[in-house]
């Protein structure tokens, strides 16, 4: 038996859940006590010095980040194959992955600064969820590019890359912002959904929203530390939103990455 420390919300957490359903694996599914607060308890800490989730334990050892745990799970587990058989295939596949991990991330994560994090209102909120419009739609035209007349974008069937961007793209939904339902990438969303594997994880998504109401107020008041990093500080800055990151500094409600000890 796996178990796989998560939160629902995490799109990272969902590519892993997809794989692992896909796969027909075993697991446990856990969300760690203040996960996401600068808060981190120790145990956390220890098997993930980055205090982030997903983090899977195989035999009670532990892999963090989704795109080694995704490879592990397809080395480990070799059947069905989730990356294509053809070499520059999977190395498209990945180049998928890295594209959603990192610039898509980092617009949806932004969104939910505004959205439930209350980081920006009136002018300042117009502006940045207008240039989150704007790159996700360059986004959604690059990845219809990728997806071309097949009916995956792993290629005849569903996989790697698959999993990779349905959770981003549905998370982009919900902000208003994902890509228009009629389009080719629209529909290919469709199926992704009509997945069990991608049917289970959105649903224990939208589930756990709920729970987020109370959470602007929590990170007024600097008891929770939203992380800002890479790709999401540059996205912050370079959209208008640098008066957030400010704000944020002097409040004492924005964090980063803490050195592994």
């Amino acid at each position: 038996m796996l178990d796989l420390l998560e939160h629902p919300l995490s799109p990272y957490a969902q590519k892993v859940k997809i794989a692992l359903v896909e796969k027909g694996i075993d697991f446990t599914v856990s969300t760690p006590n203040a996960m996401g607060s600068g808060n981190t308890p120790e145990a956390f800490r220890a098997a993930n010095p980055r205090g982030e989730v997903p983090v899977l334990f195989v035999d009670g050892a532990p892999i963090f980040d989704s795109s080694i745990i995704l490879e592990f799970i397809e080395d480990r587990y070799p059947t069905p194959a989730l990356l294509p058989a053809d070499p520059l295939a999977r190395a498209r596949a990945r180049m998928i992955e890295e594209v959603m991990d990192t610039h898509y991330e980092a617009i949806t994560w932004g969104l939910s600064e505004i959205a439930w994090f209350r980081r920006a209102e009136g002018d300042l909120a117009v502006t940045l969820k207008t240039a989150a419009a704007q790159q996700t739609g360059r986004l959604h035209s690059w990845l219809e590019k990728q997806l071309g007349e097949a009916g995956w974008l792993n290629g005849e069937t569903f996989g790697w890359a698959d999993l990779c961007v349905a959770p981003f793209l549905q998370g982009a939904v919900g902000h208003g912002v994902g890509p228009a339902p009629d389009s080719a990438l629209g529909e290919w969303l469709g199926r992704a959904r009509a997945r069990p594997s991608v049917a289970a994880a959105f649903k224990a998504a939208a589930d756990s929203i709920q729970a987020m109401s109370a959470v602007a107020g929590i990170v007024d008041a600097g008891l929770f530390k939203r992380q800002y990093r890479d790709h999401r500080l540059e996205w912050m800055i370079r959209s208008g939103g640098m008066e957030v990151v400010l704000k944020g500094l002097e409040k004492d409600n924005i964090r980063f990455n803490s050195e592994p000890v």
